[in-house]
């Protein structure tokens, strides 16, 4: 990875903790990336409305091509 390169993080692992039986979410970007790239999108939160939005932008035009 380049110095300063932009890192976006699209996976998601559901990490469950053995002590607590509490699970968290978390990329499948290693963390330590972060002190090399020059951004790192945050997993959750990060690209997966964005993702959502344009999927459903997606099915709309679909069906509407379908109905035309």
């Amino acid at each position: 990875m380049q110095p300063g390169a932009a890192v976006i993080d699209v996976g998601i692992t559901r990490v469950v903790n053995e002590e607590t039986g509490k699970a968290k979410l978390h990329g499948d970007v290693d963390p330590a990336v972060a002190s090399v790239a020059g951004f790192l999108s945050p997993t959750p939160g990060g690209v997966g409305p964005m993702t959502r939005a344009m999927l459903m932008k997606n099915v709309v035009e679909a069906a509407e091509r379908q109905l035309s």
